[in-house]
C-alpha cells in the first residue's frame, strides 16, 4: 500500500518524462527537494507514479555512482549508421521493442559460437550461488565481456543506445529453447528482501535494465510476455525487447513463453548500476 498523496497531472507527467530521459530515482528526489517538496512525501509520490513498492524504492536510492539507462525514443534511433526502429514504446515499465538491433549475420554467428558450449541454464539463488531452476528449462552459456570481436561490438552498440558504459553489463548470455521449453514469469531485479541481496549487489549494485535479443524466429510461440501490462513481444530474428526498472518494479514481471514449434535462440544482456566484474553469474 502507498500512503495517500495528491499528485497533480503536471507532476506525474514531469516524473515520467524525467525517468524516460534516463534519470534515476535519486535525481528525481533531489530535484523535488530543491523545489520545496518534503523528502518523505516525495518518495511516496515517486513510488506511486512509477508503480514501485516503497520499500524497494528505499533500497534503490542513496547509492552514489548508480547509473540509469537512457530510454531510446520512437520512432527510430541511429547508432553507428545502423537504424534501429522502435515500433512499441511503454512508460511503465520503461519498455521498447527494438527492430533491427542485430543483423542476420550477427545472429547466425552468435548461435554458432554458443552452440558447442551450451549447458543446462542456471539461475542464482538467494545466496548468490548458481542453481537448477524448474522455471527455466533452456540450455545456455555466457560469453565473457568483450570475449570476441562480435560480442564486443554488440556490447558497445548497446552502450551507445542506452547511455551506459559497456563495463556496466553482465556477460552476454545465449539461451536455446526447444519445443515446449519456457521460462516462467519472473523478475530480473534482485529482491531486497532476500537474505542474499547484499552479496548479489555488493560489487555492481542492483540490476537496472534488461535487453532480450532474438537470434531466430521460432515457427510458433516463444515470445516474451509481460502479464502485468498485457503485452507479448513476438520473437523475431534481429529484433529485441529492452526494459528498465528501478529495483522492485513489479510491472516488469515477464516470461519466456513456451516454444510451440521449432526452436528459439536469444541473447540476454543485464545492466547494473555500477561496473560489473567477472564475478557472480545469473
Amino acid at each position: 500500500m502507498y500512503p495517500r498523496v495528491t499528485i497533480s497531472p503536471e507532476l506525474r507527467k514531469w516524473i515520467l518524462a524525467t525517468t524516460r530521459a534516463g534519470h534515476g530515482v535519486d535525481d528525481v528526489l533531489r530535484l523535488m527537494k530543491e523545489n520545496g517538496y518534503d523528502p518523505r512525501q516525495s518518495r511516496s509520490i515517486v513510488a506511486e507514479v512509477m508503480k514501485l513498492p516503497l520499500a524497494a524504492l528505499h533500497a534503490s536510492t542513496g547509492k552514489p555512482g548508480g547509473l540509469r539507462t537512457r530510454h531510446p525514443e520512437a520512432p527510430e534511433v541511429v547508432i553507428d549508421g545502423r537504424t534501429i526502429g522502435i515500433p512499441v514504446s511503454v512508460d511503465a515499465p520503461a519498455l521498447r521493442v527494438l527492430d533491427g538491433l542485430l543483423s542476420e549475420r550477427e545472429c547466425a554467428d552468435l548461435i554458432e559460437l554458443a552452440r558447442p558450449r551450451l549447458q543446462r541454464a542456471l539461475t542464482v539463488d538467494s545466496e548468490g550461488k548458481q542453481q537448477v531452476d524448474h522455471r527455466r528449462t533452456s540450455e545456455g552459456m555466457f560469453f565473457r565481456a568483450g570475449e570476441t570481436p562480435l560480442v564486443a561490438t554488440i556490447e558497445q552498440r548497446l552502450a551507445q543506445l542506452l547511455g551506459v558504459p559497456a563495463s556496466h553489463g553482465e556477460g552476454l548470455q545465449i539461451l536455446h529453447y526447444g519445443p515446449g521449453q519456457e521460462y516462467e514469469p519472473h523478475y530480473d531485479w534482485f529482491d531486497p528482501a532476500l537474505p542474499g541481496y547484499d552479496k548479489l549487489t555488493a560489487r555492481a549494485g542492483q540490476r537496472i535494465a534488461s535487453v532480450v535479443m532474438y537470434l531466430n524466429t521460432p515457427e510458433r510461440g516463444g515470445g516474451t510476455a509481460f502479464p502485468e501490462i498485457g503485452l507479448t513481444v513476438a520473437a523475431r530474428r534481429g529484433s529485441a525487447v529492452y526494459f528498465a526498472y528501478e529495483g522492485g518494479d513489479q510491472s516488469s514481471l515477464h516470461a519466456g513463453l513456451p516454444v510451440l514449434q521449432g526452436e528459439k535462440w536469444i541473447a540476454t544482456h543485464w545492466l547494473r548500476e555500477r561496473p560489473f566484474g567477472q564475478g557472480s553469474r545469473r
